[in-house]
């Protein structure tokens, strides 16, 4: 069932519904000229997406990230791309805030999946047994349990006080597996661990952005029916190069996340 961008159904990490709904508010509109600064992680840089920005470096803005699309369908005032591979909530706080100002009006980002110990979980899950890729998961969801939270609070507040005009939008992390019985290479047990974890870290991220009334757009229902082993995927398997695994393709970013950042934010629409 489609769920609403506006009212994210928090799924306990058992992938059993777990009964709490954070909800942002309906969705508004940037008054004015709109300001548009994209924070983040290789989500939102683009990574895995291709045609990468000469002077990005190693952060590896892709031309075909969704804060890209967004900017060039709605040509706003300014528009100002730091997302960067790799980046933590701490990398967000101390080199990407330095982008906002008072006259900021919106802001975008994903952030929270490295802070989580993604590039462990993924390396455990495909190179080790499913003992060790379920440890791994399992230590990733504690994370998001006990620290988590408070560095996304402190990273929100943070953001807020750089920005306090602005409208921020928190986008989640889709699930990168359909369980069927016919796909090669990882285990289902692998590939239900590796979903229960992305929706343990969505839980954590909606309630973070609930508490700082900023805007969650959950990612999930864009890409049901295009994770990995769906046949058709908008995401990129164990790739080269190896960065790029685990990914959105450049039609996850345009289909998937430019869609998700939309729904939530009408002065998209025109």
């Amino acid at each position: 069932m489609r769920v609403p961008r506006i009212c994210s159904v928090a799924i306990g990490v058992m992938g059993v519904l777990a009964g709490s709904i954070a909800c942002a508010g309906p969705a508004v509109s940037v008054a004015g000229p709109v300001n548009y600064v994209a924070l983040g992680d290789s989500y939102s840089a683009g990574v895995g997406a291709g045609s990468y920005e000469s002077d990005s470096g190693s952060c590896r803005r892709s031309d075909n990230a969704y804060p890209k699309l967004w900017a060039n369908d709605r040509s706003p005032v300014s528009f100002t791309f730091v997302a960067c591979s790799g980046a933590r909530t701490d990398n967000v706080l101390n080199s990407q805030l330095s982008a906002l100002t008072p006259n900021t009006t919106l802001v975008t980002i994903t952030v929270g999946g490295n802070d989580a110990g993604f590039t462990n979980v993924m390396r455990a899950c495909v190179l080790e047994s499913t003992g060790d890729c379920t440890a791994a998961v399992k230590t990733a969801e504690d994370y998001m349990t006990t620290k988590l939270p408070d560095r996304l609070d402190g990273l929100y507040a943070a953001m807020k006080g750089k920005a306090p005009a602005a409208k921020v939008i928190v986008l989640g992390y889709p699930h990168l597996y359909k369980i069927v019985s016919n796909c090669a290479g990882l285990n289902n047990t692998k590939r239900v661990a590796l979903n229960q974890a992305a929706d343990a870290l969505d839980s954590t991220i909606a309630a973070a952005v609930s508490r700082a009334s900023f805007t969650y757009s959950d990612v999930r229902d864009e890409f049901a029916g295009h994770e990995l082993c769906s046949g058709d995927g908008w995401l990129n398997s164990v790739s080269i190069p190896i960065d790029d695994s685990y990914h959105p393709t450049a039609r996850g970013q345009s289909r998937g996340y430019l869609p998700a950042l939309n729904s939530v934010d009408r002065s998209s629409q025109g």
